[in-house]
């Protein structure tokens, strides 16, 4: 059974993505900063069904908490299965975009990914087997009015992805991201009514968090070990 971590499992995304690794018969370790609840009732809710889960906190911003978070995991075992979920919006249009806006959305989810990616690729190595996602989105492809810093730390993980991707191929590790479009949430129909969806996703329709899970599900598959380096859309059909 290989392990594997979820960060920001806590979420729509993160829960599915979680739950969907589980079936596949992986040990689940769900991720969460200010909603460790929700990730233990989401685990308990995998270990209900059969699966192998637990629920984990540390804040992925704080490097050495989370160097001693992964640390206290990493004692039983290497973690062979990696997927970057967590992120945060703090929208506003840059004329107007404060700078703890900006600094707060990229240390989540760029400085993020490194302080939780870097001190489990020797133990993953080591196996000669592993599988890194990191979760993107649509912005990072095609931009957004009001999300400069969320587009910039998204793309930034692009960038990482391959470059990671590249000194990793040759230890039997690949590195993907997966950049989703609308994926229906609690706060979906809020942001985008049923209209705006229609005129903006060729689908006519929101993404459901299930889709976004199989996909990555089969990234950290054997059957996508000649997979690595790329930004793979799931959006409906937006250009």
């Amino acid at each position: 059974m290989k392990r594997a971590l979820v960060t920001g499992a806590s979420g729509s995304i993160g829960g599915a993505i979680a739950a969907t690794l589980a079936a596949a018969g992986h040990h689940v370790i769900l991720h969460a900063h200010g909603q460790l609840a929700r990730a233990e009732v989401l685990a308990a809710e995998i270990r209900a069904l059969g699966g192998s889960a637990e629920a984990s906190r540390f804040d992925i911003t704080d490097a050495d908490a989370t160097a001693a978070g992964l640390a206290r995991l990493l004692e039983d075992g290497p973690i062979q299965i990696l997927v970057n979920n967590a992120g945060i919006h703090d929208d506003a249009v840059m004329p107007g975009m404060r700078r703890d806006q900006w600094a707060r959305v990229i240390d989540v989810s760029l400085n993020g990914f490194f302080n939780v990616t870097q001190p489990l690729l020797l133990p993953m190595i080591r196996t000669r087997w592993g599988r890194i996602i990191n979760i993107s989105s649509v912005t990072a492809v095609m931009g957004n009015r009001g999300q400069t810093n969320y587009a910039a730390a998204k793309a930034g993980l692009h960038g990482a992805t391959r470059s990671l991707a590249l000194e990793l191929a040759s230890r039997g590790v690949t590195v993907n991201a997966v950049a989703p479009g609308i994926i229906t949430s609690p706060g979906t129909e809020a942001l985008f009514p049923k209209e705006a969806i229609t005129r903006m996703v060729p689908m006519q329709r929101a993404g459901e968090p299930r889709e976004v899970a199989d996909l990555v599900a089969f990234l950290a598959s054997d059957r996508a070990a000649y997979i690595s380096g790329q930004i793979i859309s799931i959006n409906g059909g937006m250009a």
